[in-house]
């Protein structure tokens, strides 16, 4: 995780969801800390490397499966 983002309330990291379909897990996230938007991203898709405190990627395969654990960032 950033460090910029360490001052971000709420929970920043959900482990728990890798292996989760990528729509539950941007439900969970977003219900989970209101203060970012959870995106889906299909892994191999490309991504700017800013850093946002408000988003969580959610890394899913061509399955629709987490495969990395989301945080903010």
């Amino acid at each position: 995780m950033a460090s910029s983002c360490k001052q971000v309330k709420g929970k920043k990291s959900w482990p728990e969801l890798v292996g989760a379909p990528g729509q539950t897990a941007t439900s969970v996230i977003e219900s989970e800390n209101q203060k970012v938007d959870a995106i889906v991203v299909e892994e191999g898709d490309f991504v700017s490397t800013d850093i946002r405190c408000d988003r969580v990627r959610v890394f899913v395969d061509a399955n629709n499966v987490v495969k990395k654990v989301p945080k903010v960032g």
